[in-house]
């Protein structure tokens, strides 16, 4: 990278100072593809032309640091997340927020995120297992450098689409452009860059921890909405087929008469419940994977 481009890119870091970290990757990464390639056509055009007054030009038509700031700001104003938290949600009165959780789509995407989280923490788990398994393995074979480099930039791409998953269910601005990486290097160079970028190790970190997770968040929803479930069905359960509410071995426990009532609402309780408890791992996940695949 030039040092003209290094500088350009630090004022429109600064420029877009108090933003999203999210939006500041996309702008960063954006105007650094932009303005590598146009310099490379540039230049390979006219090659008497000086980098500076190259890239004189291709500012002018970019627009100044300070003008793609004001850009990327009021763009972010009109596509923010669809789930992100609507404006006045928490002057609303806590009982208004603790029912009105039911019909929350923040709540139910979340719900749906922690469902799915197991089954692409296994395929996360799995791909980074044998991606440097197999790295590791081939790495004395002439084929072991390109099977790294493949396996490297796949995590990279997987990032990407783990932070659009998250975006869409859990309303969480995540970057929606892959970090820039200069294809006029070479693939040898480009996979020392993978290797020894620190946020390549945070992603497969991260691909490894969430398998764990995914099955910690789908284990607490399913027993959350089974014992909600469990509850809400003990007259069908009790009268009808003879069940007992828990089964627990040796005893069975079944719902007095007079109490039924109270059991069902228990049942609705545990529902809501359940729902805040998936809303709130949503926002703690959320918070690790900016930490992990975005940085500050």
């Amino acid at each position: 990278m030039s040092r003209e481009i290094a500088d350009y890119l630090e004022q429109l870091r600064s420029e877009l100072t108090g933003c999203d970290p999210a939006v500041v990757r996309d702008a960063l990464a954006d105007a650094e593809e932009h303005l590598t390639t146009a310099l490379a056509n540039a230049r390979e055009q006219n090659p008497a032309l000086s980098v500076a007054d190259a890239l004189t030009g291709i500012i002018a038509s970019y627009g100044s640091p300070a003008e793609v700031a004001a850009a990327y700001k009021e763009t972010e104003l009109r596509t923010r997340p669809p789930l992100a938290v609507p404006q006045g949600y928490y002057e609303r009165s806590l009982a208004s927020r603790f029912v009105g959780v039911v019909y929350d789509p923040r709540a139910w995407g979340a719900v749906l995120y922690l469902l799915i989280s197991m089954i692409t923490g296994i395929i996360y788990f799995t791909w980074v297992s044998v991606g440097l398994y197999l790295s590791l393995g081939f790495i004395i074979l002439i084929i072991g450098l390109p099977i790294a480099y493949l396996f490297f930039l796949s995590f990279r791409g997987i990032a990407l689409v783990e932070g659009r998953i998250i975006e869409g269910l859990l309303g969480v601005r995540m970057p929606r452009r892959p970090i820039f990486s200069d294809r006029n290097l070479k693939w040898f160079q480009q996979l020392k860059a993978l290797v020894r970028g620190g946020r390549t190790w945070l992603t497969v970190l991260y691909m490894l921890l969430m398998m764990p997770l995914g099955i910690i968040y789908f284990c607490i929803i399913i027993v959350l909405f089974a014992l909600a479930i469990d509850f809400v069905a003990a007259p069908i359960k009790q009268y009808v087929f003879d069940l007992p509410l828990l089964d627990l071995g040796r005893y069975s426990v079944y719902a007095p008469d007079n109490l039924m009532p109270v059991v069902m609402l228990l049942g609705v309780l545990i529902f809501m419940v359940m729902m805040h408890v998936a809303r709130g791992l949503g926002r703690l996940h959320a918070k690790l994977a900016r930490a992990m695949l975005v940085g500050k």
